[in-house]
C-alpha cells in the first residue's frame, strides 16, 4: 500500500522533510500521530505547506514531552514551466507576484494559539520554486485545464526562526511604547492591508499584542508586556 503520509507528495514537501531530518529519519511514529521526520538532535520535524490548523491538536499533545521544529516555506519566487502530455515544454515565465516572511500569518490564521506553545520552534525557509505544470485539460477552469504536477526547489536563501513569544517582535517594527494600526504596520513593511489585518488578527488572538483604543475609524495596537522583556532575538542565518 505504500506510506500513506507520502501519498502524491509534492517534491518540495519531500526535499524540505530530507533535508530537516536525519538522514533515513523519515516518517517517525510518535504515539497516535506519523511526523515528517526526525533531526541529528532529537527534534521531531514537521513540514507543513499550508495552514498550522490540522496541526494544533498533534503539536499541542506531542510538545508535552517532545521537542517539534515546523518547517514552513516561503515562497520568495516562483518559476512557472508548462509541459504538454508528451513532456515537451511549451512555455515559462516568472510569476509576478513574490514572498515574504509575513506569508506564515496566512497559515496561523486559524492556529494562532500555536505561537504561545512550549518545545515548538517555526523555521521560515525562504527559498525560490519551480511549479510544473501539465497541460492535460485536466485542471480547474482558472488554469484553463492545466494541473498543477509539482513543486521543486530551485534556489536556497535565509531562514528565519522562531524559537519563542519574544521572536514574533521581528515582525513588529515599533518600540514598546508606540501605538500602530494596520496602515501603520504597511508602511514600515510594504506588506499589503490584508495581510497586515491577518498578521495583527494573529498577534492580538495570542495576546502578542492588545488593542489600545482608535485612531479615527482605526482601532490602535501596543505590543504586550510579555513580548518586550526577554531580550533574545530570532535568528537568521543563510
Amino acid at each position: 500500500m505504500g506510506n500513506i503520509g507520502t501519498y502524491r507528495e509534492s517534491s518540495l514537501h519531500k526535499t524540505l522533510k530530507f533535508r530537516y531530518s536525519d538522514t533515513g529519519n523519515t516518517e517517525i511514529p510518535v504515539g497516535n500521530y506519523v511526523c515528517d521526520g526526525r533531526s541529528q538532535t532529537g527534534e521531531l520535524i514537521e513540514v507543513q505547506t499550508g495552514s498550522f490548523a490540522p496541526l494544533r491538536n498533534k503539536i499541542k499533545t506531542l510538545t508535552k514531552e517532545e521537542s517539534i521544529r515546523i518547517i514552513f516555506p516561503v515562497i520568495i519566487s516562483k518559476y512557472i514551466e508548462v509541459y504538454d502530455t508528451e513532456d515537451k515544454l511549451l512555455r515559462k515565465r516568472k510569476s509576478p507576484g513574490k514572498g515574504c516572511i509575513w506569508d506564515v500569518f496566512n497559515a496561523l490564521l486559524h492556529a494562532a494559539d500555536l505561537c504561545m506553545v512550549p518545545n515548538l520552534t517555526l523555521e521560515l525557509t525562504l527559498l525560490d520554486i519551480v511549479e510544473k505544470r501539465r497541460a492535460d485539460g485536466k485542471g480547474t477552469w482558472r488554469r484553463k485545464g492545466i494541473t498543477v504536477e509539482d513543486k521543486i526547489p530551485a534556489a536556497w536563501h535565509e531562514t528565519v526562526i522562531i524559537n519563542k513569544p519574544f521572536d514574533y517582535n521581528i515582525f513588529l517594527p515599533f518600540n514598546k511604547t508606540e501605538t500602530f494600526t494596520v496602515n501603520d504596520l504597511c508602511e514600515k513593511t510594504g506588506i499589503s492591508a490584508s495581510l497586515a489585518r491577518k498578521c495583527l488578527y494573529v498577534m492580538n488572538k495570542a495576546g502578542l499584542t492588545e488593542r489600545a483604543g482608535k485612531q479615527g475609524r482605526s482601532f490602535l495596537y501596543k505590543k504586550n508586556k510579555p513580548l518586550t522583556t526577554n531580550r533574545n532575538k530570532p535568528n537568521m542565518k543563510e
